[in-house]
């Protein structure tokens, strides 16, 4: 075949360090675009955004130029350069270490985007803690509690 063609979705989920609650609704609209425009930068683009206080979703489209790990660490990496700009963030802000990405089906798309544009809705009544645990749960990945929260 002459030509390479993919399209893997990925629904990308990483927090605040020891989910302190830093991310004021003042900062998220522009935080979310400014996410968007890294991963248009790195042919990844954002199909939808949505955080809470202490954590963020993100689905995109990923590109074939680039690994996922090499798009985390890039987005995370300049978002919280960025956020340390910011009136009201603290100067010393960080993201957890680690994150979880999870592949999304064509199928799928609808309810990913739904659930992610819903976050206040959905974090009223689950914890980020408890809901990433039925993330893990629902893709059977084993983890170790210790280990997933800093």
């Amino acid at each position: 075949m002459p030509q390479s063609l993919s399209q893997i979705y990925i629904h990308l989920v990483f927090g605040t360090k020891i989910h302190e609650p830093l991310l004021e609704n003042s900062v998220r609209d522009e935080l979310h675009r400014y996410a968007a425009t890294i991963l248009h930068n790195l042919e990844s683009p954002a199909i939808t955004i949505g955080s809470v206080s202490n954590h963020v979703h993100i689905l995109f489209s990923l590109s074939r130029n680039y690994p996922v790990r090499k798009i985390v660490e890039e987005v995370k990496k300049s978002s919280s350069k960025w956020l340390k700009t910011k009136d009201g963030i603290s100067a010393n802000f960080q993201w957890q270490n680690g994150y979880g990405v999870f592949s999304v089906s064509q199928s799928g798309l609808h309810d990913v985007i739904d659930y992610i544009e819903k976050q206040h809705d959905h974090h009223r009544h689950v914890s980020f803690q408890e809901g990433y645990r039925k993330f893990l749960q629902k893709y059977n990945i084993e983890f170790d509690e210790r280990y997933v929260w800093d």
